[in-house]
């Protein structure tokens, strides 16, 4: 009021330049001052002032409509480059939301998987279901994204670079989908796409809840990224998320109770972030993410950093979160143990496509080529003579590692088959040479993998491979 007063009283003083000024620069002072002006003083202050400074008067009256134009504008502008869906749900100040064209795919699918054919068909048949709560809970239909490369020279033009090219899955109510590949494969562009971080250049994206009332709750994310405020202890953690995401206060401590129970924190509930171990905040990342039980939930590499306590805790977690509900995840991860673990599904990319999708054990048995087999001799004197021995049983044997008493063979499936067989000779070689043990496994889904990825093309994705990924081994398992 002090503001309005001085200038009201000294208005010949500060003249047009100043009024002008602070009409534009102090927003609430056009209206209120205004009114100040017109309210407080007499009645022949006009005649007072010359015609020009009472132009200026009169002129402070339609100020606020100038500023409803410019912020009009900017809001606008904001609305544009950051719209959110909470900010689309005021009728009034905000505009409606951009189209959301579907674009087709330039590409048709060429010389796929049998699986990936069958996945794309069943993606495009749920993409029509009219029921919602019939389809599920993740749908990425035909997803391409293309990004603009680097120019050669100021002459050249940009060359595009494809991350994803007609990716298509869904994953279904209960379901836990694992997403493998190299770096440069695509998981993570085709995570952005689902979280509506990056928009797709082709295909669409549709999550259960997404349009529906509860568009904060619904998607739950686990970045690969620790998203925490260090000074904030774990149970201010829990307590924000919980109230952004719509609790109430007696749902909110029994959902954060269990939580905390199940992955062991009650011992950091008190602790700032900043003094716990990597593997905790993965805890925490991983509890925030499912807090409020979305209907959607994404995990990139959840487990990273974890002793292996906290993995069997996490996964036990993983587990009992999403079997037998109305919710599904989407897994990343580098851990091939993990993927069996928790995946119902896995499905791996290979250069941007989708290479193999199915359970773990019928990828197993589709790309699996070779059996494992291991002997632990008790002398080594009896490794030579051993080894003619498996070449005669086994004549396409192809030894792998040899150690003072362990050998590594890799068997062709034919050579394997019928298993029976197959570990009738090795019953036979055991008592014959007196080994210690031996064990004859199918391929690990690492094996499988691996055999999938050489088909990586490096030369297109040379600047996003990273050759000092370390792939955790499934342990060997005894028949």
């Amino acid at each position: 009021i002090a503001i309005f007063s001085i200038a009201a009283t000294d208005l010949n003083q500060y003249g047009f330049l100043g009024l002008l000024f602070t009409t534009l620069l102090v927003p609430p002072f056009t209206l209120i001052g205004s009114l100040f002006i017109f309210s407080e003083i007499s009645p022949d202050f006009t005649d007072y002032l010359g015609d020009s400074e009472s132009q200026v008067v009169f002129l402070a009256l339609l100020i606020p409509y100038l500023h409803f134009l410019i912020f009009l504008f900017v809001l606008r502008c904001l609305e544009v480059n950051f719209r959110k869906k909470s900010m689309r749900k005021d009728p009034v100040f905000r505009i409606s939301p951009r189209s959301s064209d579907v674009f087709p795919n330039p590409e048709e699918p060429d010389a796929e998987d049998e699986d990936v054919q069958m996945e794309r068909a069943r993606t495009a048949a749920a993409v029509t279901v009219p029921d919602v709560n019939e389809k599920p809970v993740i749908i990425a239909s035909c997803l391409r994204k293309e990004y603009a490369g680097k120019k050669k020279n100021c002459f050249s033009k940009r060359k595009k670079k494809i991350a994803t090219r007609n990716v298509s899955f869904c994953v279904k109510k209960g379901e836990v989908i694992g997403l493998l590949g190299h770096n440069g494969a695509g998981k993570s562009t085709t995570t952005k796409m689902i979280t509506g971080d990056t928009k797709p250049t082709a295909g669409q994206v549709i999550l259960k809840g997404s349009s529906g009332g509860d568009s904060l709750g619904f998607l739950g994310y686990c970045p690969q990224e620790n998203a925490l405020w260090p000074n904030l202890t774990v149970r201010e953690h829990l307590e924000v998320y919980a109230a952004v995401k719509g609790l109430r206060k007696a749902d909110a401590k029994v959902a954060i109770t269990r939580l905390v129970d199940a992955l062991k924190l009650q011992e950091q509930l008190k602790a700032p972030v900043k003094t716990l171990a990597e593997g905790v905040k993965r805890k925490l990342c991983f509890v925030l993410s499912i807090l409020g039980s979305p209907s959607v939930v994404l995990l990139d590499e959840p487990s990273t950093g974890m002793d292996p306590e906290g993995q069997q805790q996490m996964w036990q977690a993983i587990r009992a979160t999403f079997r037998n509900t109305e919710r599904g995840a989407l897994l990343t991860t580098h851990y091939m143990a993990e993927a069996e673990a928790v995946c119902d599904r896995v499905a791996i990319m290979v250069s941007g496509r989708l290479r193999c999708i199915g359970s773990i054990q019928h990828l197993k048995s589709k790309f699996g080529k070779d059996y494992l087999l291991e002997m632990k001799v008790k002398t080594p004197t009896q490794m030579e003579p051993l080894h003619g021995e498996i070449l005669r049983l086994f004549p396409q044997a192809a030894r792998q590692e040899r150690y003072s008493s362990l050998m590594v063979y890799k068997l062709p499936v034919e050579d394997v088959r019928p298993l029976s067989q197959a570990f009738f000779k090795l019953e036979i070689v055991k008592q014959s040479f007196n080994l210690e043990e031996y064990s004859l496994s199918q391929s690990t889904l690492e094996q499988v993998f691996l055999e999938l990825s050489k088909e990586q093309e490096l030369d297109d994705f040379d600047e996003e491979l990273d050759s000092s990924v370390k792939w955790k081994l499934l342990p060997q398992e005894e028949p």
